[in-house]
């Protein structure tokens, strides 16, 4: 994911700590926006959520029990249509302030309709809110889609794929090219409307919208390199060689933590490979699904080709559920928890098709009794508190080596003292807030599971008390066994656990079921290589005095175990939005068999 800039700074927040074993000194002023005085329009966000909710974002923390049954999906809990006053977006005056200005500049309106298909914008679906985290007031109302807007779309994507897959693929890559020029000419609003509706701070959410913009540049390029290979035959005057064609249309399910950069890591490489795409956004980040579908469908439009190539859904379960049971999409891409990835896949596979998981994670950094401290502070900083810890490839487990456990950690509170929480779009905000109240709840019922299971609370641990959802990045020192460690707590929240031996860090690392991303901190190749080989770390990612997050689109995104084992972006991560054939040409006029076989 895309890195933001962290600096320390004054401190403006206060709250009051409900921990009894939290510093004193965790006091400071929060530094939010007024609060207007009317009461928001409930949301999706406020929503309780059933477990077969996650099918549409990814609340924390997810389940770790054991693989669901494949059952139908149940209709998720709806949004209020209206709120009791009568009020919606535009009496609220969302669009007349003047810092939300740059929503006109999206093409977003007080209400907008959520479905993209067949080249139009319509949705007979029901009408919902989409809310900001930074003070939980409506920005706007989106209409969703319905089933039957979903297989009208279906129907006209299934279609256009005929069109789409017959254009040379450097020819789709020059429209992919396209699409990231127009992205780079709103790159400012875009990063903005993230950070509005998703929660995350200005540079993370500029950062995530030129993410994509990188996936287009390496697109084009790899549109120019989806090579087969010429193989050797053992039969005379016969040749063998790999062919790679498209699938047909990628469904592509995304969740709200990154709302759109990993729409570009799927939808970018599916393009340019010959397929259509067909994208429902997460429910509680709307606009940021009709903003990013409004300009790809302008490049479309502007040069002439079916605006079914790309279609898009805002919409609840029942959305989610149709892509993952329709026949039409060979390949499904779904981030979420890993509960509702198990549910997904079992749906997929039981008519054959494919799918892409980027589950949860439980990533830790070990430090070793070598390693560069300043280096290691600064990067555990970034990988723990960046985007509030609702990153999958957030620090959420630090280990530390016995010998250097202190002086680090003393070093940890005190730059976790200077992180700045406040409005995410202000400059210098270090910390925003949580999604969604059920995520500030959530939250705190996790600090009491970790108290209960013997954790000691060494920095933050509670909530904040404003309009927002609001909490403290939280520092606790517990046992590498303790049950709530193997989960994950969707927030900014450290464990904190001590090591003798290289080989106990690397065992406490690959202890937990998920598989996502992993660092050490050393300066001796020995343990560099140990712990890249076969007896180091069992994560997708493992990297080397750097953070858990931050990956750039070069390499293969993706973790094992309950992360999924999916991988998209880079590397040969296009093999997965392609058909390989084989294929065996005999040039002669003789028969020979394989195997030196003769038959008659």
């Amino acid at each position: 994911m895309c890195e933001a800039t962290f600096t320390t700074g004054k401190l403006e927040m206060r709250a009051k700590s409900t921990s009894r074993t939290a510093p004193p000194h965790h006091s400071a002023t929060l530094r939010l926006p007024p609060p207007s005085s009317p009461s928001p329009i409930p949301s999706r966000s406020s929503s309780s959520h059933s477990p077969l909710h996650l099918l549409l974002q990814r609340p924390p923390p997810p389940s770790t029990g054991p693989p669901l049954p494949s059952v139908a999906l149940p209709d998720p809990p709806r949004a209020v249509r209206s709120s009791p006053s009568g009020r919606n977006a535009d009496d609220m005056g969302a669009f007349a302030k003047k810092e939300h200005q740059f929503l006109n500049e999206l093409g977003l309106a007080p209400r907008n309709p959520g479905s993209f298909a067949c080249g139009a914008w319509g949705g007979s679906g029901p009408v919902v809110t989409t809310t900001s985290p930074t003070n939980n007031q409506v920005i706007a109302e989106v209409v969703e889609a319905s089933v039957n807007d979903y297989e009208e779309g279906m129907r006209a994507c299934f279609d256009a794929a005929r069109t789409w897959m017959a254009i040379p693929a450097p020819k789709r890559g020059e429209i992919v090219r396209q699409i990231g020029d127009a992205l780079r000419a709103k790159l400012h609003h875009l990063g903005r409307l993230v950070s509005l509706e998703m929660g995350k701070i200005l540079p993370e959410g500029i950062g995530e919208v030129q993410e994509i913009i990188d996936m287009c540049d390496y697109a084009v390029g790899l549109s120019r390199q989806l090579n087969g290979s010429i193989i050797p035959s053992e039969r005379p005057n016969h040749m063998m060689m790999e062919v790679w064609n498209p699938l047909g249309v990628v469904g592509v399910i995304t969740a709200f933590n990154f709302p759109c950069a990993v729409l570009g890591w799927n939808a970018c490489i599916a393009l340019v490979c010959g397929n259509c795409v067909v994208w429902k956004g997460a429910p509680t980040t709307p606009l940021i699904t009709i903003a990013m579908t409004k300009i790809v469908a302008s490049v479309l439009e502007k040069n002439n080709l079916p605006g079914a190539i790309f279609t898009a859904f805002c919409g609840g379960a029942e959305i989610g559920q149709a892509i993952a049971l329709d026949t039409r999409i060979p390949l499904v891409s779904f981030t979420g928890s890993t509960r509702a990835g198990l549910m997904v896949q079992q749906q997929v596979n039981a008519r054959f098709g494919k799918c892409l998981l980027e589950l949860s994670g439980n990533n830790a950094i070990i430090v070793m009794h070598d390693a560069d401290i300043q280096l290691a502070v600064r990067s555990v900083l970034f990988a723990a508190v960046g985007t509030a810890g609702q990153r999958c490839t957030t620090c959420r487990r630090l280990i530390l080596h016995e010998s250097i456990y202190h002086t680090f950690l003393d070093q940890l509170v005190e730059v976790y003292k200077q992180v700045r929480i406040g409005d995410p779009l202000e400059k210098g905000t270090l910390l925003g807030p949580l999604h969604t109240p059920a995520s500030k709840e959530n939250f705190l019922k996790g600090i009491q599971t970790i108290k209960s299971q013997g954790g000691k609370i060494l920095f933050g641990g509670s909530a904040i008390e404003s309009e927002g959802n609001f909490v403290q990045p939280t520092i606790v020192e517990i046992s590498a066994s303790a049950p709530v460690v193997k989960e994950e707590l969707f927030g900014p929240v450290l464990y904190v656990m001590k090591f003798q031996t290289l080989k106990e860090a690397i065992e406490i690392n690959n202890s937990v079921p998920q598989g996502l991303s992993s660092s050490i901190f050393t300066k001796k190749p020995e343990i560099i290589f140990k712990w890249l080989g076969p007896h180091g770390s069992d994560c997708g990612i493992v990297n080397v005095n750097i953070p858990t997050n931050g990956a750039e689109i070069g390499g293969a995104f993706g973790g094992e175990k309950a992360t999924g084992g999916g991988r998209e972006a880079g590397s040969d991560s296009w093999k997965q939005y392609m058909r390989r054939a084989t294929c065996t040409i005999n040039y002669g006029s003789e028969l020979p068999l394989a195997q030196g076989i003769n038959f008659g």
